[in-house]
């Protein structure tokens, strides 16, 4: 294992006992038929049900669409290249002379995908536990940054709990207008709650509507 592997590893907080593991993790497609793609499609999987776990723990009281919408953004490519950068793990990808001559190392789906594959070694290497310690370890800032579970509630239930709390009004609801064929409409609605007022537009009458109820909680707060 050279030197930017042995960094690699101080960095992931685990030291591979098969580090065959960790170097086809490393191999993108285009520099061998022995590649990362195998190991990146069960690290995606192990990744899902790591965050998966952890979110239905944390967040006891949080609905399936709540808990779906967090785990997508932690685990998307944008949020794992950015995890990966952080690693520099760019600089010890083997890839074949045409990604590294277009900048491979830093493309986004390459990073993520050889992550995800780093994910996948480490649970073939020291099983369920060294999998779930490596993804936790790398994501534990995000992990603390998360919202608290009432901030989770989309915005048109936080507004109308908030009113509630302070028994007042609830908030109303207007549709402005309404454009396009049915199959691509677009909706102008308003909500206004006592002297706050705000206007959205969304693809769908439900989108507008939260997207208002969200302008008018920031005036609000």
């Amino acid at each position: 294992m050279n030197l930017l592997a042995t960094q690699l590893c101080t960095a992931l907080d685990y030291t591979f006992q098969q580090p065959e593991l960790l170097e086809e993790a490393l191999t993108h497609r285009s520099a061998s038929v022995y590649n990362n793609e195998r190991l990146e499609f069960l690290g995606d999987a192990l990744l899902s049900l790591v965050i998966a776990e952890y979110l239905f723990q944390r967040y006891p009281k949080a609905s399936e669409g709540e808990l779906s919408r967090l785990r997508a953004s932690l685990v998307k490519g944008e949020a794992l290249a950015e995890l990966a950068r952080s690693l520099n793990l760019g600089k010890v990808l083997r890839l074949g002379q045409g990604e590294l001559k277009s900048g491979g190392s830093q493309r986004e789906s390459i990073l993520s995908d050889a992550l995800e594959a780093i994910f996948g070694a480490a649970y073939l290497d020291g099983g369920l536990t060294a999998g779930r310690t490596v993804i936790l370890h790398l994501y534990r800032e995000r992990l603390e940054e998360l919202a608290s579970a009432s901030e989770l509630k989309d915005p048109k239930t936080r507004l109308q709990e908030y009113q509630q709390a302070r028994q007042q009004p609830l908030p109303m609801y207007n549709v402005l207008e309404i454009h396009g064929e049915p199959h691509a409409q677009s909706f102008r609605v308003e909500c206004a709650v006592a002297e706050f007022r705000a206007v959205a537009v969304g693809n769908s009458r439900r989108k507008a509507e939260q997207e208002a109820a969200r302008l008018v909680l920031e005036q609000m707060q």
